[in-house]
């Protein structure tokens, strides 16, 4: 079996709760109003991973997909906002997202990492929007610029190979000298999978895979995936 050489993340939502902003941002934007704030964020993931390759592609404009996600998610509960509505409820979000930060134990568990294999980061957005995640969260600390994939740079997303492709070949490993953690069954897993990486499913939303591919580990809490890759021992895939 093949050591493990580098550790990919994803970011939203793996290495930081995309959650809080966007309900940080529905209050600010709709003060006073009462919604399952938790089943609309999920159904926003839902309806934007439906149609994200249309947008990267050129074949829907990102503002359009912004309205078919917020539009959709809040109509599933309850509220009908117009198009412009959903626009300016996204620029708030975005506001929010400039300020999200790590836990600390989820920094330290990079700090170790970083002292002992080559880490990275593979995730889907828009280049600059993604780089300012990245610059909020300070990931530069630990992985340089270099080692972090975007789809908005490539034209291609997760889950699709070519972009798990083109870290491998900067990487110079071999697919099961690599490992992915991310929460998204459908982008992360299916994905890191149909590449030949391992992968680990921070399930920490307990949704149901939508697949036949099954990650090599799969973890519920921040706290239970910090201790799988803190515990090389306690791993089947190998030292890392």
């Amino acid at each position: 079996m093949h050591r493990i050489k580098a550790i990919l993340f994803d970011i939203d939502d793996t290495l930081y709760d995309l959650s809080i902003p966007f309900k940080e941002a529905f209050r600010e934007f709709f003060p006073g109003e009462e919604m399952d704030l938790e089943g609309a964020f999920l159904a926003s993931r839902k309806y934007s991973d439906r149609i994200y390759d249309r947008s990267l592609s050129g074949e829907i404009s990102m503002e359009e997909m912004y309205i078919y996600r917020l539009g959709n998610a809040f109509r599933d509960y309850g509220k009908i906002i117009d198009g412009a509505t959903a626009l300016q409820f996204q620029s708030v979000y975005e506001k929010h997202q400039h300020n999200i930060r790590m836990t600390g134990e989820m920094e330290g568990l990079l700090e170790k990492l970083s002292k002992k294999t080559t880490l990275g980061i593979i995730t889907n957005g828009p280049s600059e929007h993604q780089r300012d995640k990245v610059r909020a969260l300070g990931l530069e600390r630990w992985i340089p610029m270099e080692r972090i994939w975007i789809s908005g740079d490539l034209g291609i997303g997760k889950p699709h190979k070519e972009i798990f492709a083109a870290a491998q070949d900067k990487l110079g490993l071999k697919p099961e000298e690599i490992c992915f953690v991310g929460d998204a069954y459908g982008h992360d897993i299916l994905g890191a999978r149909g590449a030949g990486w391992k992968a680990v499913w921070f399930n920490h939303r307990g949704r149901q895979a939508t697949g036949e591919a099954e990650p090599d580990y799969e973890v519920r809490s921040e706290q239970d995936l910090i201790a799988l890759l803190e515990n090389p021992s306690k791993i089947r895939l190998q030292e890392f």
